[in-house]
């Protein structure tokens, strides 16, 4: 099968001829040995329980297979982590290993960080464009130049459309499947990371039914700052004896590990730009496939309105899964343009956005999503109320919706059909 590239094989092309070790970091299945085996001279699977054992004997023994290497599931044997974090001391040529991992080691696993040694790349999976399920004509990196230039393209996509990509998950090997096949290995993906994933990261869990209901408190919440206690509340309803708060921050921090939860951040701009903003994440999972699997919603439930969310934002589960999708074609441009994404609510609630996409220079880039192809005023009130208090430091700001045409509206805002967003 002919690979198809990813937006991270952009960074990779940019990055791995000068720095001499990458980490790709990501949960399973999203593509990341597929990638990182397109640009390397060998590989080491420690995936392989007598690969893994011969190399734990003697970490070293990875530095005999040669340059360029990719070491697969190297948190495996985190010792080799050590073991390439001295040979790029002793060489930094660039171009020399890829680290594989489909998890976070145990602290302390590592004796050293490796900060100024061996580079991260989060690896997502994927967008829209990655997809081709359009010819995309919006250029995120184009609006964070700030130009504000005029917009084109038309885009034929339906709600029905974007909410079948909702489902269809953005793992490469599921988007072939349909039907009972796509919703089996979902379901296989969610219950291995539960049953098997999980006791691997050092977590025993007696009861994985626990676990599984807390991840479908937390679909639930997907989008939303809802409070862990709320998730919690939403896992156990009806239950008087509930959890410790304890449980649920380690189901977070275990998952987390293996890459399956992927909150946005509250945005904290530098300087008093911007007062009494929450510091709540918003929570996403890296697929919104899971979470609509998780809530046992298909197409035609979700088309058809059903599904309640957790948390302070009020909004259809459909509503919340279309952000959660247009949050994964937004972060995986922006880290290859070199940008971080992050989410606005103030402390009381009157103003949110749902996306800020920031440069280093800390000039912004502010994105509403609205599951409608038009757009009004009061869908532009909080773009306007940040354009207010930021003057030039916003680069730009769009409404991503469902509509057919990308276009500026009188008023400057952009409107781009979430089809139509390249990288």
């Amino acid at each position: 099968m002919e690979y198809a590239r990813r937006i991270l094989d952009d960074e990779l092309d940019e990055l791995f001829g000068q720095v001499p070790a990458i980490a790709i970091d990501g949960p399973k299945g999203v593509g990341k040995t597929t990638t990182a085996e397109q640009r390397v001279a060998a590989v080491v699977r420690l995936d392989s329980k007598a690969i893994r054992e011969s190399i734990a004997a003697e970490p070293e023994q990875v530095l005999a297979r040669g340059r360029s290497l990719l070491i697969d599931e190297w948190q495996k044997v985190p010792e080799v982590w050590d073991v390439v974090r001295r040979a790029v001391d002793a060489d930094p040529t660039g171009g020399q290993f890829l680290l594989v991992g489909s998890a976070s080691p145990a602290s302390g696993a590592t004796a050293h960080s490796g900060a100024g040694r061996i580079g991260r790349l989060r690896m997502r999976p994927m967008t829209l464009s990655e997809r081709g399920v359009m010819q995309p004509t919006v250029s995120l990196r184009g609006l964070l130049g700030g130009g504000r230039g005029p917009l084109a393209g038309s885009c034929p996509l339906t709600l029905s459309d974007y909410v079948e990509e909702i489902v269809a998950s953005g793992f490469p090997a599921m988007r072939p499947l349909v039907g009972r096949s796509r919703r089996f290995q979902l379901d296989s993906y969610l219950r291995n990371a539960v049953d098997r994933d999980v006791p691997e990261q050092g977590l025993a869990v007696r009861k994985p039914e626990a676990m599984l209901a807390w991840l479908r408190a937390y679909a639930a919440a997907t989008a939303t700052t809802a409070s862990y206690a709320q998730i919690l509340d939403a896992a156990t309803p009806g239950q008087g004896d509930k959890p410790a708060r304890s449980t649920s921050i380690a189901y977070r921090d275990v998952l987390s590990s293996l890459w399956l939860l992927d909150p946005v951040p509250a945005w904290a701009p530098t300087g008093s730009l911007l007062t009494r903003l929450g510091q709540t994440p918003k929570h996403h999972l890296a697929d919104p496939a899971l979470a609509a699997r998780l809530l046992g919603l298909s197409r035609d439930a979700l088309l058809d309105g059903v599904g309640t969310s957790v948390g302070p934002q009020a909004g259809s589960v459909l509503g919340h899964l279309f952000e959660s999708l247009v949050t994964l074609c937004v972060r995986v441009p922006a880290q290859a343009a070199e940008a971080t994404v992050g989410h606005l609510r103030t402390r009381n609630g009157d103003h949110e956005v749902d996306l800020v996409v920031v440069r280093d220079d800390g000039r912004a880039l502010a994105v509403e999503t609205k599951l409608a192809n038009t757009v009004t005023d009061q869908d532009t009130k909080h773009l306007h109320w940040l354009a207010d208090r930021m003057g030039d430091k916003l680069l730009d700001a769009v409404v991503i919706n469902t509509g057919p045409n990308a276009y500026r509206r009188p008023d400057g805002i952009a409107v781009v059909p979430l089809g139509l967003l390249a990288p």
